[in-house]
């Protein structure tokens, strides 16, 4: 669990928006959403991006949207996408719609519950204590944890598919594939969203690693990382394929000048 942080005004008082992409979360999405409004930051504001899932995490997203205020105009934006082209796109989405949406900070994570919300306190003072572009919340920095569900196997191929990227891209992030993260909004706008070419996971890689040639200040956070608590991996084979050569067309196409990165 995350140690509770209070920040002081006016940090409290930030624009956050968090980015959550749904498919096939709803037995997830209503916790998610009861926690992240319940944090001590009365202008955090929520987008969900949903595929079209079929199994009603749209319909749950608009009730919830209805319930805190109504779409457009209280702290929850449904992104409504009529096919499933991959995490990365929806992560484009919803970036894109936060900070039309007037975002100062902008988080990432997932919906299935493997990141706790209660790091999004910390993630924000974080950044604004050290003026970083972006803060990871590692897996794989001094106290960080895995959860004890997670599979020999599954901890060998996330430890295999860091060190593979590193081997590639040569940035000095200990979590290079973590998926928990905060952007300031004038990093994300350098990113050149609408050039990502991930779909898939690698989108991960991708904005880090363009956030690194491109300068911006990267600094990660110990977290503790849970099993998702319902529902399943995304991960496919096309997905573990983009994911293989992502990094050699990274290196191919990316000369931008290099960051200074801290992790903690």
């Amino acid at each position: 669990m995350p140690t509770p942080v209070t920040l002081p005004e006016p940090w409290s008082r930030s624009n956050v928006s968090v980015v959550v992409p749904t498919y096939n979360e709803a037995d997830n999405l209503t916790h998610l959403v009861a926690q992240l409004l319940a944090l001590d930051l009365p202008n955090l504001r929520i987008v969900v991006v949903d595929d079209d899932s079929p199994d009603g995490t749209g319909d749950i997203a608009e009730k919830l949207a209805a319930e805190h205020g109504g779409q457009g105009t209280g702290r929850i934006t449904v992104v409504h996408r009529t096919t499933k082209d991959g995490l990365g796109r929806a992560y484009v989405a919803g970036m894109t719609r936060a900070l039309a949406e007037g975002a100062e900070f902008v988080v990432q994570m997932d919906a299935d519950l493997s990141h706790h919300p209660g790091y999004v306190p910390q993630l924000l003072g974080t950044m604004l204590s050290t003026g970083a572009g972006v803060v990871i919340g590692s897996r794989y920095v001094s106290g960080a944890s895995l959860s004890h569900q997670w599979s020999l196997p599954r901890r060998l191929l996330s430890t295999w598919a860091n060190t593979y990227v590193k081997a590639i891209l040569a940035m000095p992030i200990r979590d290079i594939t973590a998926g928990f993260k905060i952007w300031r909004r004038e990093a994300l706008e350098v990113m050149e969203l609408s050039d990502i070419h991930s779909s898939g996971y690698s989108f991960q890689v991708e904005m880090h690693f363009r956030a690194y040639r491109r300068g911006q200040k990267m600094v990660e956070i110990p977290i503790h990382f849970e099993d998702r608590r319902e529902g399943d991996s995304k991960m496919d084979l096309a997905v573990q394929v983009e994911s293989a050569l992502r990094p050699f067309q990274l290196r191919r196409y990316e000369r931008q000048p290099r960051s200074t990165h801290r992790p903690r």
